[in-house]
């Protein structure tokens, strides 16, 4: 048995760090929570602008553009089925939470990812902390986020972008480390400047692995929408959420493959893209 005068009471301090922010940058959370909140409802008030069928065929010229005839043609028939089974509005409301959250992921992933493949000491920092982020449990990301933003879809954003936002930073920076020493060395000999080293030489090279750090980021950013639904985010992830409760086994079948289906036409959408970038600089 181990000793109990040994103790390590770490969440008692990050419980309390958690508080000292809202408490005393609790107005700078609230602009925050306001222009997030801005965003997505903006975002999720297009995607329901949008007829049912203009969606639907977008999905089906994306997939044929990216991938196949094939994959467009399956791609538009499984949003057809979400449709059908009366679970658009939750999966554009979803969708759209998703999007909110892979964009600020982006905006924070990318130029960290590309601070720390020039600074081999904030990598080494960095590491351990992403382990970290992408060990913890997924449900530990929801209780900073209700203290600092309350309940509601504004910290499912929050705890959807800090659970998607580890890949995209690790992938940015594996692409730039792998970047031709020669061709920057090249660059350098004929006078280029850094951000010239930066925008022409490195970022082109390191865009297919970027792309596929924007695919997994959108990925776990959809996992990660399905829990946030239990904070009050709403979207798909509430009727999984409401049929676990009632032990609905109809509702639970249904809003669990659309769930699949979206995330199925997500990831080949990212990596058609990706796919794409990487055929162009070949």
């Amino acid at each position: 048995m181990f000793p109990e005068q040994i103790t390590l009471e770490l969440g008692k301090y990050v419980n309390d760090f958690i508080y000292w922010l809202n408490n005393n940058y609790g107005m700078v959370f609230d602009v925050i929570c306001n222009g997030v909140r801005w965003l997505l409802l903006n975002i999720e008030w297009m995607l329901l602008l949008m007829p049912w069928w203009f969606l639907i065929a977008l999905v089906f010229i994306l997939g044929w553009r990216l991938k196949s005839l094939l994959s467009g043609v399956v791609f538009a028939v499984m949003l057809f089925i979400i449709g059908a089974f009366g679970l658009w509005e939750p999966t554009m409301s979803t969708l759209a939470i998703v999007l909110t959250a892979v964009f600020f992921s982006l905006l924070i992933g990318i130029p960290l990812g590309i601070y720390m493949s020039s600074r081999d000491s904030v990598a080494l920092v960095l590491k351990p902390i992403l382990d970290a982020m992408q060990t913890l449990p997924s449900f530990v990301y929801l209780i900073p986020a209700v203290i600092l933003f309350n309940m509601g879809k504004v910290p499912g954003v929050f705890a959807t972008m800090i659970y998607a936002l580890p890949p995209i930073i690790r992938l940015t920076n594996l692409g730039l480390r792998r970047v031709s020493q020669e061709m920057v060395e090249a660059a350098q000999s004929f006078g280029s400047s850094s951000w010239q080293l930066l925008f022409r030489i490195k970022l082109p090279q390191a865009l297919p692995t970027i792309m596929t750090g924007v695919n997994q980021t959108t990925m776990m950013a959809l996992a990660m929408v399905v829990i946030a639904a239990m904070i009050g985010a709403g979207g798909i992830g509430h009727v999984v959420v409401t049929s676990i409760n009632r032990i609905d086994i109809a509702g639970g079948t249904e809003s669990g493959l659309a769930v699949v289906f979206l995330a199925i036409i997500i990831d080949r959408l990212t990596q058609g893209l990706g796919d794409r970038f990487n055929a162009n600089l070949s």
